[in-house]
């Protein structure tokens, strides 16, 4: 990657299309949007090596999901990985998209201590809660209780999470650092929540800023040729397998040709185009 990345992305959030773009999605927020999208890629040298037309499409998708990017909140994250940058969900932000939808009444996640989980009930499934005895951590427990009253938990213990890691993460399975290695606590948290909202949530026609969520969580967001979005789960090709982006999708070989074939401005265009069909459905009344 070129050592001028860093000025690219900061050319590319001052370019007026891409301006314009910030703002009709957040609108007075565009500012304090694009200000923190420059002071992250200021403030670390991996996304500055990062292709930046990968900065550009994750912060985005992040702006469509009307997530801020600042690591300190939690909710939304623009992650270095292999020279390209992936758009990554926080626990938070998943937690916050579905209480937006309106069809939650209660959302929680958490993790599990020693004594707090005795078994489960073999029959309704419902877990038996016991007393802590040591902050020692065995589990991690997420639940949702919907306006309708129906109600769902999903518990994973820390070896079911240690193995869901190895399976689906190439860098945790390879030893190399990850955000599993540096901050398993929060990965846990995320990981458990997604897999019961995409099991057991609603993944209605209110819920489609959820589906797009949940789509481009851990990816590098690719724009194709017919203006499609489409996810590249770079550390997990298996990943996210509920939550799929469209089948239609053109495979990542004629994407990488179609995309060689383009010229910066085109490729700008491309990622503008994709961003406005992602505004566009997840605001059918706009």
């Amino acid at each position: 990657m070129s050592n001028n990345s860093l000025q690219t992305i900061n050319s590319l959030v001052t370019n007026k299309s891409v301006r314009a773009r910030f703002e009709q999605v957040l609108g007075r927020g565009a500012d304090t949007f694009i200000g923190s999208l420059v002071s992250l890629t200021n403030g670390s040298r991996a996304l500055q090596t990062c292709d930046q037309k990968t900065i550009l499409s994750a912060a985005m998708i992040a702006a469509t999901l009307k997530l801020p990017i600042n690591p300190s909140l939690g909710l939304a994250y623009i992650v270095p990985y292999g020279g390209k940058a992936t758009f990554q969900l926080g626990w938070r932000g998943i937690n916050q998209l579905a209480m937006r939808s309106g069809q939650y009444q209660r959302i929680n996640v958490s993790a599990v201590h020693e004594g707090e989980i005795k078994g489960t009930d073999f029959i309704t499934g419902d877990l038996i809660r016991g007393k802590k005895v040591s902050d020692k951590v065995i589990g991690y427990v997420a639940y949702f209780r919907l306006v309708n009253g129906f109600e769902k938990t999903l518990y994973m213990s820390v070896e079911e999470m240690q193995e869901h890691a190895r399976t689906y993460s190439q860098s945790y399975r390879s030893g190399r650092d990850s955000v599993w290695r540096t901050n398993f606590d929060a990965m846990a948290k995320k990981t458990v929540l997604k897999l019961l909202l995409s099991r057991y949530g609603i993944m209605s026609v209110e819920m489609q800023n959820m589906d797009l969520a949940l789509r481009a969580d851990q990816s590098v967001v690719t724009s194709s040729v017919s203006g499609q979005e489409t996810f590249d789960y770079v550390d997990n090709k298996d990943d996210n397998a509920q939550v799929q982006a469209h089948a239609d999708a053109p495979s990542k070989k004629e994407e990488g040709n179609a995309q060689n074939e383009q010229d910066d401005d085109a490729i700008l265009d491309a990622v503008l185009e994709q961003s406005e069909k992602q505004y566009d459905a997840t605001h059918p009344q706009a």
